[in-house]
C-alpha cells in the first residue's frame, strides 16, 4: 500500500510558537486515535517553529548552514503525519476529517512517498537490500 506524507503548513501563529488550545489538542488526539484504529497512521508529530531550526544549503561540494527563522511561512511545515492508505483519494478523505490544525485559515499538503519500485532499474537488487537493511535497523532503533 502506498504511503503519504501529510504536512500541516505553518502559520504566523505557529511560527511565533503559539501553542494549540486544550480543545484542539483533545480534538487532534481523538482524530489520531481514529487513524491508529483504522491502521493507517504510521507516525505523526508537531514541529517546533523554524526559529529553532536550520537549513543546510548544498552547492556542489560546498555546504552552508542557514539558521532559522525562515521568512516564507506558507512554505514551512508545522507538523506531519505519515499515513499508509490504499490511494491518494483515501488519504484526502482522512485529511478532510481532520480538525482545523490552526486558529485561522490553514492548509494541509499531501505527497506520496517514493517506494523502491518507483525508481525502476536504477534500484538494483543490491540497493534494494541495503535500503531494506537500513529500514529494519531504523525500526529496531526506534523500538529500543
Amino acid at each position: 500500500m502506498p504511503r503519504f506524507m501529510v504536512m500541516v503548513k505553518a502559520t504566523k501563529d505557529s511560527e511565533a510558537g503559539e501553542m494549540p488550545s486544550e480543545e484542539l489538542l483533545a480534538a487532534m488526539g481523538k482524530y489520531n486515535e481514529e487513524l491508529v484504529k483504522a491502521g493507517v497512521m504510521l507516525e505523526g508529530e508537531g514541529l517546533h517553529p523554524s526559529s529553532k531550526g536550520a537549513r543546510v544549503r548544498f552547492s556542489g561540494t560546498d555546504r552552508a548552514v542557514i539558521d532559522g527563522p525562515f521568512a516564507e511561512t506558507k512554505e514551512l511545515v508545522a507538523g506531519y503525519w505519515l499515513l499508509q492508505t490504499k490511494s491518494l483519494e483515501e488519504t484526502i478523505e482522512w485529511v478532510k476529517r481532520c480538525p482545523n490544525p490552526m486558529n485561522e485559515e490553514s492548509e494541509i499538503e499531501i505527497r506520496q512517498v517514493f517506494e523502491p519500485d518507483d525508481f525502476g532499474d536504477e534500484m538494483t537488487p543490491e540497493l534494494r537490500a541495503l535500503q531494506d537493511r537500513l529500514r529494519d535497523k531504523a525500526t529496531a532503533n526506534k523500538e529500543a
